[in-house]
C-alpha cells in the first residue's frame, strides 16, 4: 500500500492526513485524524456533462458505522447500518454549506463526496469531515477554490475560549458559547452556533478566535497541495452568445429593473420577465441557445442587479430601508382548547404555526447514535414545509434535509431557555407548520414556538426571537457592501448571505449562516449582529406584547407530573420482582407511567387524580415508621404470643402486637381479642435494632378490651414470650 501522511498540531491535538491508494479510483480521497477520530473522504466527479440541468450537480453523503464507535449497532433483527441518523444529516450538510459555494457554480457535471466514519472518540466528527472533504478536493483534479478549515470553539462562563472541545467538555453546564465554524483566507462561510445567551462581543472574539486557527489548518492544507495537489480541470466558464445579451440589453433589461424593485414583497414580477424571457427564447433565431444556459444567464442578470441597486442606489426589492423589518403579527393560543399550547407568527409574508404537547418522563426521545447512547432527549422541535407554503405543488409526507436543519436550528435556539428537568419534569415537543414562506422560516419558528410555550404554561427563562440577515457586496470588486435586516424573496434566493441569529434580550442562543461567496469578513459578520440584535428587540417587543410571560397553568389536558424521592436502596422495593409492585401501583391508580431514575427520583404521569393516588401508594411502601405513630391496621397472623398487624403496604410494614400489649391487663389468648382480616388502631410502640415494630393496641385505643368485653387472665403472669 502507498501512503503519505502529514501532521500538524491545532488545539493540543495532532491533525493528520494520510494519502494512500485505498480508494484509488476516486479524484482525490483522504484519510484525516483528529486525536483518535477519523475520517475518510473521497470526492469523485462524473465525466459526463448535464445538459439537461441548470445547477449545478453536487451531493455530499455522511457515512456513520457502527463499528467506529466499538458497536454492533442496528435492530435485534437487522445488525447493520439503516438510514442515517439526525446528527449523520446534520454533520453532511455541514460539509455541503462549506464546500458548495467554492465550486464554480456554471459547472454540470456531477461531483459527490462521501465522507465515511472510521473510528469516533471524543472529538467533534463534524470538524474533521469539513476538514478532510477539503483535503480530498484540494488534492484532486476537481475544480475547487479552496481549501477551507473547520474548528470547533468553545467556552465556558468566565472562562476562555476552548479549540475543539470534546463531546464531554460541549455538554459541561457551563460550557456557555459551542461554535463550529468554517472559512479560508480569515473569512468564514459557514457558522453554526448554539449558546446561553452569549453577548454578542463574545461572540465576535470567539469568530476571531475561529479565523485563527482556520489560518493555521489551511496553510498546512496548502502545503501539502502543492506537494502532491493533481492539476485542476479545465472549468472555463462557457461563452455567452451574443446574441443572447443583446436580446437582453434591447428587450429585457429596463424590465427586470422595474420588476426586481416594483416594491412588491413577492418575487411575482420576476417571474413574469422569465416566462416573458423563456417564451422569447422559443423564437426560431435563437433555437440554437441552451435553455439552461439561457436561464441561468438571467438569474445572473437578476443577482447583478439586486446587488446593484443595493449598493450604488440604496434600493431594496421590497423599498424597505435596509434596518427595517417587515410588519410583525403574533398570537398566543385561541386555536383550539385540545391543544396543550399553540402560536403564530407573521413576519411580513412568512407564517408560522407551531403547536405545543406535553408529556411525561416517558415520552422523551431514547437517541442510540454513535455519539450518544442510551440518552434521552425530552425537548424536541421538529419543522414541516409542506408545497404550498412556496405556492407549489409537490410531495407531502417525509423528511428532506432541509427539514431536519431548519427543526434542529430553532431547537438549538430555544433549548437554552428550557427550564430543567428539577422545575419542569415534563416532555416537550414543539411542531412548526410553516404555511407561508418568504423568507427564513426557521427563525419564523423560533418566534412562534416561543408563543406556544409561553401559552402552554411552559416557565421559559426568557421569550426567544430570531431574525435573517443578509448581504449584497458589489460585484465590482471595490468592497463595498450593504447589511440587510429581515432579507426576503429576492435577497434570500440572490443575496450573498443567509445570517440566521437567534437569542433572548440577555444574548444569542443560536446562529446558522450560509452564504454564497468564498466567505465573509469577521467585521460584517459583527455588523450582522448588531442589526440583529436590533431586530431581535423589536420582534420581542410584540411578543411580549401579546404575552408578556408564561400563563401561570398548563392545560388541563396535559398530563399531570407528581415528582417525588426515594432512597436509591428503595427502588427494587418500588419496582419490585420482575416489576410485578409497579405494575400494581399502575393498575390500581390508573397512571399513564412511571418513571424511576437511578438516583430515586421518581416522575408519575396521570390526569385526574391518578397521579396523587399513585404518590401515596408509594410513599406509603416506603415510609420509614416512627415511634408513636397512630395507624389502623389490619391482623394478618396470630401466634401463640400475639398478633400481627399490617399498617401499610410495605413488606417491612407489619409489626407485633404482643399479647401483653391488647389490654392494660394480661389476657390468656390473643385470638379472644382479634381475628385475621380485624381493622384495629395501633400505636407503634419501639422499633428494635433490628427494624421491627412493635404495636401496641392498648395505647392507641384504651377503650379497646371494654369493647371486646375481655377479662383478665386467671393464670399467674409469666415470663413475657420472646419474639421469633
Amino acid at each position: 500500500m502507498q501512503s503519505k501522511k502529514f501532521e500538524t498540531q491545532i488545539g493540543g491535538k495532532t491533525l493528520s492526513a494520510e494519502f494512500t491508494d485505498l480508494a484509488e479510483q476516486a479524484n482525490g480521497s483522504v484519510i484525516v485524524r483528529y486525536g483518535n477520530t477519523a475520517v475518510l473522504a473521497t470526492a469523485v466527479i462524473s465525466s459526463r456533462t448535464r445538459d439537461d440541468i441548470d445547477y449545478f450537480p453536487l451531493s455530499v453523503e455522511y457515512e456513520e458505522r457502527f463499528y467506529a464507535a466499538g458497536t454492533i449497532g442496528g435492530s435485534r433483527f437487522v445488525r447493520r447500518e439503516g438510514r442515517p441518523s439526525e446528527a449523520a444529516i446534520l454533520s453532511g450538510r455541514v460539509v455541503d454549506r462549506t464546500i458548495r459555494p467554492l465550486f464554480p457554480q456554471h459547472i454540470r457535471n456531477e461531483v459527490q463526496v462521501i465522507i465515511t466514519m472510521l473510528a469516533l472518540d471524543e472529538e467533534d466528527p463534524a470538524a474533521v469531515a469539513v476538514n478532510a472533504a477539503s483535503l480530498a478536493l484540494a488534492t484532486s483534479d476537481i475544480p475547487w477554490n479552496g481549501p477551507v478549515a473547520a474548528v470547533r470553539i468553545g467556552k465556558k462562563m468566565g472562562g476562555d475560549f476552548i479549540v475543539n472541545p470534546t463531546f464531554a467538555e460541549r455538554a459541561d453546564k457551563e460550557m456557555v458559547l459551542d461554535l463550529l465554524a468554517c472559512g479560508k483566507d480569515s473569512m468564514i462561510n459557514m457558522i453554526e452556533v448554539g449558546a446561553h445567551e452569549i453577548s454578542e462581543d463574545d461572540t465576535a472574539a470567539a469568530f476571531v478566535q475561529a479565523t485563527a486557527e482556520h489560518d493555521k489548518i489551511v496553510a498546512w492544507q496548502k502545503s501539502i497541495v502543492a506537494e502532491i495537489g493533481k492539476t485542476k480541470r479545465d472549468a472555463a466558464k462557457p461563452e455567452i452568445p451574443a446574441a443572447l445579451s443583446e436580446l437582453f440589453e434591447s428587450e429585457f433589461r429596463a424590465k427586470l429593473s422595474a420588476a426586481v424593485f416594483c416594491g412588491k414583497p413577492s418575487k411575482d414580477a420576476i417571474h413574469e420577465v422569465q416566462d416573458a424571457w423563456k417564451e422569447k427564447l422559443k423564437e426560431e433565431a435563437y433555437a440554437d441557445i441552451n435553455p439552461g444556459m439561457a436561464k441561468r444567464f438571467l438569474e445572473d442578470k437578476v443577482d447583478e442587479e439586486i446587488h446593484r441597486g443595493a449598493v450604488e442606489e440604496n434600493k431594496r426589492a421590497d423599498n424597505r430601508r435596509f434596518d427595517e423589518v417587515r410588519p410583525l403579527f403574533a398570537k398566543a393560543g385561541g386555536v383550539s382548547d385540545i391543544l396543550h399550547g399553540s402560536g403564530i407568527f407573521y413576519r411580513g409574508g412568512t407564517h408560522v404555526f407551531s403547536t405545543l404537547t406535553l408529556g411525561g418522563p416517558g415520552d422523551s426521545q431514547v437517541i442510540d447514535s454513535m455519539e450518544e447512547h442510551d440518552v434521552k432527549k425530552r425537548f424536541m422541535h421538529h419543522y414541516n414545509f409542506p408545497p404550498y407554503s412556496a405556492g407549489e405543488t409537490g410531495r407531502v409526507g417525509g423528511l428532506n434535509r432541509r427539514m431536519i436543519g431548519h427543526g434542529a436550528l430553532a431547537e438549538k435556539a430555544l433549548a437554552a431557555v428550557i427550564p430543567p428537568v428539577e422545575q419542569f419534569p415534563y416532555t416537550i415537543r414543539l411542531v412548526s407548520e410553516c404555511l407561508a414562506s418568504n423568507g427564513s422560516t426557521s427563525m419564523g419558528s423560533v418566534c412562534a414556538s416561543t408563543l406556544a410555550l409561553m401559552d402552554g404554561g411552559v416557565p421559559l427563562k426568557a421569550p426567544v426571537a430570531g431574525i435573517a440577515m443578509g448581504l449584497m457586496l458589489s460585484m465590482n470588486g471595490d468592497g463595498r457592501y450593504k447589511v440587510l435586516t429581515d432579507i426576503q424573496g429576492p435577497e434570500d434566493e440572490f443575496g450573498d448571505m443567509d445570517f440566521k441569529v437567534a437569542g433572548t434580550r440577555a444574548g444569542i442562543t443560536a446562529i446558522q449562516m450560509d452564504i454564497k461567496l468564498d466567505g465573509v469578513p469577521v467585521p460584517i459578520l459583527v455588523e450582522a449582529l448588531a442589526g440583529a440584535k436590533a431586530a431581535r428587540m423589536h420582534i420581542l417587543d410584540v411578543i411580549e406584547k401579546e404575552i408578556a410571560v408564561s400563563r401561570p397553568h398548563i392545560s388541563p389536558r396535559a398530563p399531570e407530573i407528581i415528582t417525588m424521592n426515594v432512597r436509591p436502596d428503595q427502588i427494587g422495593l418500588v419496582i419490585g420482582g420482575g416489576g410485578k409492585t409497579i405494575n400494581g401501583i399502575k393498575d390500581v391508580s390508573g397512571v399513564a407511567d412511571i418513571t424511576i431514575e437511578d438516583d430515586g427520583s421518581i416522575f408519575i404521569t396521570g390526569k385526574n387524580g391518578t397521579a396523587q393516588k399513585a404518590q401515596e401508594m408509594i410513599a406509603a411502601l416506603v415510609k420509614e415508621y416512627k415511634p408513636g405513630e397512630m395507624y389502623e391496621g389490619e391482623v394478618t397472623r396470630l401466634m401463640d404470643f400475639g398478633a400481627f398487624v399490617r399498617i401499610g403496604p410495605g413488606k417491612d410494614a407489619e409489626g407485633l402486637v404482643h399479647v401483653s400489649e391488647v389490654a392494660p391487663f394480661r389476657i390468656e389468648k390473643i385470638s379472644s381479642a382479634v381475628a385475621v382480616g380485624d381493622k384495629v388502631q395501633v400505636m407503634i410502640k419501639e422499633i428494635d435494632d433490628k427494624g421491627r415494630i412493635n404495636l401496641s393496641i392498648k395505647a392507641a385505643d384504651p377503650e379497646f378490651a371494654a369493647r371486646k368485653g375481655l377479662t383478665p387472665s386467671v393464670q399467674p403472669n409469666g415470663p413475657r414470650a420472646p419474639r421469633p
